[in-house]
């Protein structure tokens, strides 16, 4: 896809593409993740950074992104390592100070609440922390 292809749709129709062009687990992977966003969070904002991540927003803040990799799903919490995480989700990006990542893998099962619980939780934390 050209830039000007990218740039006359929109990041979630860019995001359906992307979803529709992995036609394999990964494809289905990052369509539960989306849907389990939307679900914890109905008005995240899609957006389509870095030439090919989606990336959602809540209250003007990034949540998280969905970037693909041929062996994983990486879904990485802007603020994760400020988020409770009771169920260990998180199993990349350990060692940093402020992001956390969850790699799937094909076979992987998503706990779906506790999945859900940490898009909430990102989310809440965005509108209340300063903008800046």
């Amino acid at each position: 896809m050209t830039t000007a292809e990218a740039g006359a749709k929109s990041p979630s129709e860019l995001i359906d593409d992307r979803v529709a062009s992995l036609d394999d687990w990964r494809g289905a992977t990052l369509a539960r993740i989306r849907a389990l966003i939307h679900e914890a969070e109905p008005d995240v904002v899609e957006e389509w950074k870095w030439r090919g991540v989606p990336t959602w927003y809540a209250n003007g803040k990034i949540v998280c992104t969905g970037e693909t990799y041929k062996n994983a799903v990486k879904t990485t919490f802007a603020k994760g390592a400020a988020l409770d995480d009771p169920k260990g989700l998180f199993n990349s990006s350990l060692d940093g100070n402020v992001r956390r990542a969850i790699d799937f893998h094909e076979g992987d099962t998503i706990d779906a609440e506790a999945f859900k619980a940490l898009v909430r939780e990102a989310a809440a934390a965005n509108a209340s922390s300063k903008k800046g």
